[in-house]
């Protein structure tokens, strides 16, 4: 393995960061700018401190995919603020966020494209599916190429991407980036009583998430599912236990999966990861030849002059750009 790729999951982060950063963080005319510093700062901290070779913000262009919503209705329903009907004809839901993050959000856009750091999406799919496709992809190269990849989430749900043998982490904050916790396969064995990523991910799906509006498998949590999980090795070999009548699950476990049945059938589809998303980096240019290369410098230098003037970014823009300069 040659370099380190970090994929930042950038909603979650760039959300940290207005909770996390006071709103007393403005502009000069007064407009709130601390989703933007707190998450340039991040950026900054991340670099310094993992030294990645390649860096790529992971964008939400569906943050609820149509496709999830039709497998399960209830799936971020609790977080629609409107639906809309696109000039594609197809309807669209609008996130619940704070006015004040909302705008926040085309000077993030902005001030990543000015300091050349590759911001990539997937039309109809989550953040989550972009970094899923990030990876399988990076896993997918000869060995002798293939770079670690550190996943930077505040969502537990790519704790599924773990991989000890491919290099795969998940870089989680407990306390702002400077406090990560490095989750690895020991990791899960230690905190959810789960072998790998994948047995994470069969462990999500029977607990759900009620912050996600999954609702799991009633009756059974987070332990219960990763004794089954030990059990019988995977979700596919608790069903085949199910539906074998196994002595090894309780009568009240076999109907409480029976009576499950039809959310079992469609939530693997809901909570794993795509691996295959649409997501093409962008096209590199002669000033950025290596679309998600950590850029040396700024990509459009007036441009980030002119942000750093209009929002008050210049300590922010600073951190970033002289970790991006700083030797490996």
């Amino acid at each position: 393995m040659t370099g380190r790729l970090l994929l930042l999951d950038t909603a979650s982060l760039y959300f940290r960061a207005y909770f996390g950063v006071p709103d007393s963080v403005r502009a000069p005319d007064g407009t709130p700018v601390n989703a933007v510093r707190g998450l340039l700062d991040m950026i900054a901290t991340l670099v310094t401190d993992h030294r990645p070779t390649r860096l790529v913000a992971c964008w939400d262009d569906a943050w609820r995919p149509a496709f999830r919503v039709a497998a399960i209705p209830s799936y971020k329903a609790h977080r629609v603020q409107a639906e809309v009907v696109g000039p594609d004809g197809d309807a669209h839901w609008v996130e619940e966020v704070p006015p004040a993050l909302v705008a926040q959000v085309p000077v993030i856009v902005e001030a990543l494209a000015a300091l050349g750091i590759a911001r990539v999406g997937a039309p109809g799919y989550e953040a989550d599916d972009v970094i899923g496709t990030l990876t399988a992809r990076e896993v997918a190269r000869p060995a002798a190429e293939r770079d670690l990849v550190d996943v930077v989430t505040g969502d537990r749900d790519l704790f599924q991407l773990v991989d000890d043998d491919a290099g795969v982490r998940v870089l989680y904050p407990v306390k702002g980036v400077k406090d990560l916790l490095a989750v690895d396969q020991t990791v899960l064995r230690e905190k959810y009583g789960v072998p790998s990523g994948a047995a994470y991910a069969d462990m999500a799906i029977l607990r759900g998430d009620p912050s996600d509006g999954l609702p799991g498998v009633a009756g059974i949590g987070e332990k219960t599912a990763a004794t089954l999980i030990g059990r019988y090795g995977t979700l596919d070999g608790i069903l085949a236990a199910r539906d074998g009548v196994d002595p090894g699950l309780t009568a009240a476990q076999r109907r409480r999966l029976t009576e499950a049945s039809d959310y079992l059938d469609v939530a693997p589809g809901v909570v794993r990861v795509v691996r295959t998303a649409p997501v093409a980096l962008p096209s590199p240019t002669a000033a950025h030849p290596v679309p998600d290369d950590v850029p040396g410098a700024p990509a459009d230098p007036e441009a980030l002059a002119a942000l750093v003037e209009r929002w008050g970014l210049a300590s922010s823009v600073r951190r970033v750009t002289e970790a991006f300069a700083a030797p490996a």
